[in-house]
């Protein structure tokens, strides 16, 4: 005899198919895909300072990356968990300091450079917005204080990752030749890695959503990061003349 779905006040949590159909829903239609900043990007249509501009910003984004899956590690209480989680940790800082072995910060660091901009700008974040500080850290400090349900559920943005990296390095490698195409390392990377997170952290939300509330917290983690990443996107198109 099948055991009847958890409840919340009478009503029946929403069965798995439901739920991750509803979790996708959100990045096809609130993804930062959609941002005009975006789409101009894609279209070939930045200058080459906006452009710097954007990779300078993003690099703040990514430098933290590490950080909260520092903290979403902290909050697994599974040793087969923390081992698969983990790995984001190694991708994103590498495995040690030698260059040869480095992760995503690193490529990050490399397209700058193929971009014109020097490792020191990037590291010393003088070129950062204060938009872009504000939502990197409204994204970090949500999965410190929240469950760690709620931090693996705004990590859903990984579901629509892998399009968007295939995406740009099409654009970039149309669009703007005058980057060496070695800088695009990172997207290449991401492309295989946003697959096998997102796979990853879906299997874990599914999981640990076991009542409808939890389920509607869930979705509202993923839009919340939608939101920070659109948010992000805004003060990079706003902070240029």
């Amino acid at each position: 005899m099948t055991a009847a779905p958890p409840e919340l006040d009478g009503r029946a949590a929403w069965p798995a198919a439901e739920f991750t159909a509803r979790l996708r829903a959100v990045t096809a239609t609130r993804y930062h895909d959609r941002h005009p900043f975006n789409q101009r990007m894609h279209r070939g249509e930045l200058t080459p300072a906006e452009l710097r501009r954007w990779i300078a910003a993003r690099f703040h984004y990514q430098r933290h990356i590490p950080v909260k899956d520092a903290l979403i590690l902290a909050g697994l209480d599974r040793p087969e968990e923390r081992r698969a989680w983990l790995r984001r940790i190694h991708d994103q800082d590498g495995i040690d300091a030698d260059p040869a072995r480095g992760g995503g910060i690193e490529r990050w660091l490399r397209l700058g450079e193929a971009a014109g901009l020097a490792r020191e700008e990037l590291l010393d974040a003088s070129r950062v917005p204060p938009g872009v500080r504000f939502a990197v850290e409204a994204y970090v400090t949500f999965c410190r204080r929240r469950p760690v349900l709620d931090a693996v559920a705004a990590s859903l943005t990984e579901l629509s990752a892998p399009d968007l990296m295939r995406t740009r390095i099409a654009a970039f490698e149309r669009h703007y030749p005058w980057i060496d195409p070695s800088g695009l390392a990172y997207f290449r990377t991401r492309v295989t890695q946003g697959a096998r997170d997102a796979d990853q952290a879906l299997a874990l939300v599914l999981d640990r959503a076991r009542t409808l509330e939890e389920q509607q917290r869930a979705v509202a983690a993923l839009e919340f990061k939608c939101d920070v990443l659109w948010a992000l996107l805004d003060a990079v198109d706003r902070s240029g003349p």
